[in-house]
């Protein structure tokens, strides 16, 4: 299939594209992270310096200086108004983004500050550290709260739950923790026996967690079930950090292997693997509404990236469609679940994934986005970037899974067949019964699969149902004797 014939279809899923490209930091780019507006971007480096960067053409960056050693950790609040960042001086500071570049500083820890985060409403602030703490304090008074002591080793990173309601850690004791926030009690611990994650995030979902890990593996629990539910090898050296896109749908990660690379969850596969910067890549970020993302690393460069492969795609009448054929399966199929697919919850957005990555899911293209028209913004001409989609290549540049590519040779190989020899009309068309009763057969097993996930999604709705009756009946009895 050609990539003309794909976009008479509709447009699926477009290629990231590098938008701008920062460079003034001396040193790696520790941590990034997106104001709520998307207007800008800051950055925080072993240079001991933030950066503020505007998305605006010939408006300055604002340089932020007060650290006495490493920045690690950077996040603006969520109403844009704050940044706060974490630091080897084992201090945090709460910044006002302005020319100004005022900040309070707090010492929080007897060590460096690994990981520092705001609760989804800005009430709250917390820092983990290599002194084995996790610290809460107050955004208003900078006040401390509490303290979560169970790790053995460095926290490498915290975050907040995007209901407040949970912390999720993980540390150097190759353990990942969830803390309740009520109790200020670990509610449950998983086990990482081949290495430590380097980062933990939430999925918007609130249901499950997510992080790379240093054995170069990303794995997502949920912590519903306490168990692992999705597991990918496809780096091949440390992973450093991992960012689910906000709608849940997927996962973008960086490694030192000099590479970006994003998941789709729904599916359970690699779909793009993104070269642009020179040397390890430590961080990552997502902007509020997903379409825009950046990345920074050991290259000093901090790159902004339209996201593009979440664009939503139009549904399609496949008995209108004159492309809706034996090689389209995969696209189609796609497309006419498209409805089923927006219905999941967010809730069960992630799917376990039955098998491991084979090594067909690991073929790339590469394609330069320099050729053509560029509108990205750079300080350097000469450099080069490449992004890298997973799957067959096509001669138009259209690339899907090995299934896909199976298919379209098989009715390639009718074709010749029947170009060759006229007489074979009979074992074509039983060639073609078979593919049609495969593609049946998946279809249906596919639409099994989302009717179960709803299954689920209305027990889980069910269970909070009968959880807030009671509640509600419990108000009404204190009601009542309070009468």
């Amino acid at each position: 299939m050609s990539i003309d014939r794909c976009s008479n279809l509709m447009t699926i899923m477009e290629d990231p594209k590098l938008e701008k490209q920062f460079r003034s930091h001396r040193s790696t780019v520790t941590s990034l992270s997106f104001s709520p507006n998307t207007k800008q971007v800051v950055s925080g480096s072993l240079d001991s310096c933030l950066f503020v960067w505007p998305f605006k053409p010939q408006v300055r960056a604002y340089r932020f200086v007060g650290h006495k050693d490493a920045v690690y950790s950077v996040c603006f609040s969520p109403s844009g108004h704050l940044i706060v960042s974490g630091s080897k001086d084992k201090t945090v500071r709460l910044w006002i983004p302005s020319v100004k570049g005022e900040s309070t500083v707090f010492k929080a820890h007897t060590a460096a500050v690994r990981c520092v985060d705001f609760s989804n409403d800005g009430q709250s602030l917390l820092s983990s550290s290599e002194d084995k703490t996790i610290k809460i304090w107050t955004v208003h008074r900078q006040k401390f709260q509490y303290s979560l002591n169970q790790h053995s080793n460095w926290i490498r990173c915290a975050k907040f739950s995007p209901d407040g309601r949970l912390i999720v850690s993980c540390s150097d004791d190759k353990t990942i923790k969830i803390w309740d926030r009520n109790t200020n009690e670990c509610m449950h611990t998983f086990y990482e026996p081949h290495g430590f994650l380097n980062n933990v995030n939430f999925h918007p979902s609130g249901t499950c967690i997510g992080g790379g890990c240093s054995d170069s593996s990303v794995k997502i629990w949920d912590i519903r079930t306490k168990k692992l539910i999705q597991h990918y090898a496809n780096h091949v050296a440390s992973v450093n950090d991992a960012s689910f896109h906000p709608n849940g749908n997927y996962l973008l990660t960086a490694s030192n292997d000099a590479t970006l690379k994003i998941f789709d969850l729904l599916e359970g596969h690699l779909i793009y693997t993104l070269h642009g910067h020179q040397g390890p890549v430590i961080s990552t970020a997502f902007s509020k509404q997903g379409d825009y993302f950046a990345s920074g690393g050991q290259d000093q460069q901090v790159l902004v990236w339209k996201t593009n492969f979440d664009i939503k795609s139009p549904s399609v009448d496949s008995t209108s469609n004159k492309y809706a054929n034996s090689t389209d399966y995969i696209t189609t199929t796609r497309i006419s679940l498209e409805d089923l697919e927006q219905t999941k919850s967010q809730i069960t957005s992630l799917q376990e994934k039955s098998q491991p990555e084979t090594s067909d899911e690991r073929q790339a293209r590469k394609i330069d986005v320099f050729n053509g028209k560029s509108t990205m913004s750079m300080f350097n001409d000469d450099d080069h970037v490449e992004i890298t989609n997973i799957g067959s290549v096509y001669k138009d540049g259209i690339s899907r899974s090995k299934s896909t590519s199976l298919s379209l040779i098989n009715s390639n190989a009718i074709s010749k067949k029947t170009n060759r020899n006229t007489h074979s009309t009979y074992d074509i068309e039983m060639n073609n019964q078979q593919t049609y009763s495969f593609q049946l057969a998946n279809t249906i097993d596919h639409i099994v699969q989302q009717l179960d996930v709803l299954t689920k999604t209305v027990s889980i709705l069910e269970t909070r149902l009968t959880m807030t009756e009671s509640k509600i009946q419990e108000i009404n009895k204190i009601e009542q004797k309070s009468k």
